[in-house]
């Protein structure tokens, strides 16, 4: 989508604090984070969200989590832990429409998630 900000970021339009990247999915970290390491994985390919997910898109899904240990990783967290999580809608605080995952680690997160 031409007005999509995590497309122009994905194409490289927008500069962003890339932290891995291949040909089908990018991650960078977030410029609000939430804890000590907050990144953003997305596909490269527009998806609005997780009810956009088709049988035609749901494998960026699982080459997204085939590769979110790496990205963990690289930003020091794999060991300790992290969590991941995406919103759907607005309810749930999606502010991008652009799917995306949120890879959250570097603090005790403790067990509640809201």
């Amino acid at each position: 989508m031409s007005d999509c900000i995590f497309c122009k970021i994905a194409e490289g339009q927008i500069p962003a604090s890339k932290v891995y990247e291949d040909e089908l999915i990018c991650a960078f970290n977030d410029i609000s984070p939430q804890a000590p390491v907050h990144a953003l994985i997305i596909p490269k390919a527009h998806i609005a969200d997780a009810n956009s997910i088709t049988e035609q898109t749901a494998a960026v899904v699982g080459h997204i989590f085939a590769h979110a240990g790496e990205i963990a990783e690289k930003l020091g967290v794999a060991a300790s832990g992290y969590r991941i999580i995406s919103n759907c809608g607005s309810d749930a605080g999606q502010t991008v429409a652009h799917l995306h995952f949120h890879l959250l680690g570097g603090k005790d997160m403790g067990e509640k998630l809201v």
